[in-house]
């Protein structure tokens, strides 16, 4: 699991409009995961830092609204809870548009294929069309990774002002997740200022030993970049050369004419 560092400022003061209830109640949703789908009312207080009175208020709150239900003892996320992040999904033209365009790709390619955005120090999966091939990486729409070291997270960060992507690069943990790796800053640099020259990016087992990735910028009728789109594969069976030179022409084609479709649609 890769921590939600949302935005930027390390440590934001809030003013008179925060609304400190809420960003708790938010909090206690956050709270719920993989690794943790069921709770008891103390550990959703440890682990968000409340009071137990604090926790069980938010709690009961969100039972009564009917996104969280308990046996009694645990509590659990509804599938209501699902209404917020569909509300998001709902509301972006790009999605209904774009997962046709995708079915086709993944049909042509054979390789699983995925749109994202950028949020914070991670991508956000909005959108994935699977491949019937088996992958050891289990990602849905939601999903979480850390953007510097995805194709798709370069070519977002590439989309940055260089004092906010140097920023970003500042507040990431260092991790390396297989001996591939990139850590150093300039480094990482050279491969994001690559990704925004060439229109598109290349990661090879750099967050999982065997996956390999490329990915494109899709953007929107003023030409900012608003998601990324990238074909996934495994190492042992999809070369570098053959992603780019097999792969990559497919993926712009299907990035480009996506963006093509954004640029024709009025807001």
């Amino acid at each position: 699991m890769h921590e939600n560092c949302g935005e930027i400022s390390v440590n934001p003061r809030p003013g008179d409009s925060y609304v400190q209830s809420f960003a708790r109640g938010l909090e206690v949703i956050r709270s719920f995961s993989a690794q943790a789908p069921q709770q008891t009312l103390s550990e959703v207080a440890a682990a968000t830092g409340l009071t137990r009175a604090g926790a069980r208020r938010i709690l009961l709150t969100l039972q009564t609204l009917g996104y969280v239900d308990s046996d009694g003892r645990l509590f659990h996320l509804t599938p209501r809870i699902l209404d917020l992040g569909f509300a998001y999904l709902s509301s972006m033209p790009i999605w209904d548009l774009a997962e046709p365009e995708m079915e086709a790709l993944v049909e042509q390619v054979r390789e699983s294929c995925s749109a994202a955005v950028l949020d914070g120090l991670d991508i956000v999966y909005v959108l994935r069309v699977h491949t019937h091939k088996i992958m050891s990486t289990n990602l849905g729409v939601g999903s979480r990774l850390p953007a510097f070291w995805t194709s798709m997270g370069r070519v977002l960060l590439a989309a940055l002002p260089e004092d906010e992507l140097r920023q970003r690069l500042a507040a990431a943990p260092r991790h390396a997740f297989t001996p591939h790796t990139l850590l150093q800053d300039d480094a990482l640099l050279e491969r994001i200022a690559q990704a925004r020259q060439q229109g598109w990016c290349l990661v090879n087992q750099e967050l999982e030993e065997g996956l390999i990735s490329i990915a494109a910028p899709l953007k929107n009728r003023a030409g900012h970049t608003v998601a990324a789109l990238n074909i996934s594969g495994q190492a042992n069976r999809t070369s570098e050369a053959a992603m780019r030179e097999q792969l990559l022409p497919a993926l712009l084609q299907t990035s480009q004419a996506i963006s093509r479709t954004l640029g024709t649609r009025r807001s």
